[in-house]
C-alpha cells in the first residue's frame, strides 16, 4: 500500500481504562503501550492514550474493572467517546460491553485540570450462570455514566481518575473506580487537551493483506481456549473508514470448531508519521459451527456479530505487524474472544 503522509496532523484521543475480562484482555493492552513507548521518539499525530485499572461493586459484591476509551475533542468543552468496558467477576456474571458517550469537560487551571461528565448507551454480552456447571451468553442494552478528573503534565502524561455507574434494566447495576495513565502522542499546541482533530487529506489506509494467529477464548465460566487463525484483506474507502474482509478458523476443543467469513467497517486513526494505526470494527461473520462434545448439535451454519479492536505498526513502505482483539457475538451461547497478532504487506 502506498500512503502519502498528510501536511496536517491527525488530532484525537485514545484511552484505556483497566480490568481484565476475559484471559487475553492485558495481554493485549500490554502489547498496545508496548508499541506506543517504541514510537515515543517519533512525530505523532495529537492523540491520547492511557490505561486504567479499578474497583467495582455490584449485585452486593466487589471485583475489579478496566476499558478502553477513543476520546476525540468536539471543541473546548464537548468530546465524543467510544469506550469498551469490562466489569469483572460478579456472582454468576462476566459481563463486558461497548459505549458510545458523549462528554463535556471544563478545563481548568490554564487547561492542566480538566473535569468531564459522559453518558450514553451501553451494549453488553455477559455470561450468566445457569444452574450446576451451566452457564449462558446474554446480551442487552443499558446506560453508561461517567466523570472523569485528568491532569494534565508538562511532559505529555495524564493523571486520570474516573466514576462509572452502568444502569441496566434487570441488573445487576454496577459502580466503578478506576485510576489511571494516560500519554500525549503528540505535544499539543497549549497545555491540556486538543480541542479537535485537524483534518487529513488522503485516506488512512489504502490496501492490506495480512495473516494473523493467536488464542479462541470462549465467554463461559471455565474460559476454555483454542488456537485460531485469519486473514484479513483490508481497504481505505474513506479517510478514516476501512472494509475489511477476513477468513477465520478457531478451535475450541471443548466446544466447537468454527470457519467462517467476516465483513466489517473499521473506523481508523493514524500517528506517529503514520507508522502506528488505532481502529474499532463492526460486522457479520458467517461460519460453519462444527460441533466437539457428544451428543451436540452436529455441523451447522450460523451468522454471529463482530466487534473488534486492532492496532497496527508500519514497518516499511510495504510491511506492517498487527494485533487484533475480536468479540464473536452468537446467539447459542458460543461468544468467543480472538486474540490475534500477524504480519501484512501494504500496496
Amino acid at each position: 500500500m502506498s500512503c502519502s503522509m498528510p501536511t496536517d496532523p491527525c488530532v484525537s484521543e485514545i484511552r484505556l481504562t483497566g480490568r481484565a475480562s476475559r484471559a487475553g484482555g492485558f495481554r493485549l493492552l500490554a502489547t498496545l503501550l508496548t508499541v506506543a513507548g517504541a514510537c515515543h521518539t517519533q512525530r505523532a499525530s495529537a492523540q491520547e492514550f492511557a490505561l486504567f485499572g479499578g474497583a467495582l461493586t455490584g449485585a452486593g459484591s466487589h471485583t475489579y474493572s478496566w476499558a478502553f476509551d477513543y476520546h476525540e475533542g468536539l471543541g473546548k468543552y464537548a468530546a465524543l467517546g467510544i469506550t469498551w468496558l469490562n466489569e469483572g467477576h460478579l456472582p454468576d456474571h462476566h459481563r463486558d460491553g461497548q459505549s458510545i458517550q458523549l462528554w463535556g469537560r471544563l478545563p481548568l487551571t490554564e487547561r492542566r485540570f480538566v473535569l468531564s461528565a459522559g453518558v450514553g448507551p451501553y451494549r453488553y454480552s455477559d455470561t450468566v450462570s445457569s444452574g450446576p456447571n451451566g452457564f449462558m451468553n446474554d446480551h442487552g442494552w443499558g446506560a453508561l455514566m461517567s466523570v472523569r478528573a485528568a491532569y494534565y503534565t508538562s511532559h505529555r502524561w495524564i493523571m486520570q481518575v474516573q466514576l462509572n455507574r452502568v444502569q441496566i434494566n434487570g441488573g445487576p447495576n454496577t459502580t466503578g473506580i478506576l485510576f489511571g495513565i494516560g500519554y500525549q502522542l503528540d505535544a499539543p499546541d497549549e497545555p491540556g487537551p486538543r480541542d479537535r482533530p485537524m483534518a487529513r487529506n488522503d485516506r488512512v489506509t489504502n490496501n492490506e493483506f495480512t495473516v494473523l494467529a493467536g488464542e479462541t477464548i470462549k465467554n463461559s465460566l471455565d474460559s476454555e481456549s483454542g488456537f485460531s487463525t485469519s486473514v484479513e484483506y483490508r481497504r481505505g474507502i474513506f479517510k478514516y473508514v476501512d472494509w475489511t474482509a477476513t477468513y477465520m478458523h478457531e478451535n475450541l476443543p471443548a466446544a466447537v470448531r468454527r470457519n467462517g467469513l467476516a465483513s466489517q467497517l473499521w473506523l481508523t486513526r493514524a500517528f506517529f508519521n503514520e507508522r502506528l494505526t488505532l481502529a474499532a470494527g463492526a460486522g457479520a461473520y458467517y461460519a460453519i459451527d462444527v460441533f466437539n462434545q457428544p451428543g451436540s448439535a452436529g455441523i451447522k451454519g450460523t451468522i454471529s456479530g463482530l466487534v473488534s479492536l486492532s492496532a497496527s505498526y508500519r514497518l516499511s513502505k510495504h510491511w506492517l505487524t498487527r494485533i487484533t482483539w475480536n468479540r464473536v457475538v452468537t446467539r447459542t451461547s458460543l461468544d468467543a474472544d480472538m486474540i490475534q497478532a500477524g504480519i501484512g504487506y501494504r500496496f
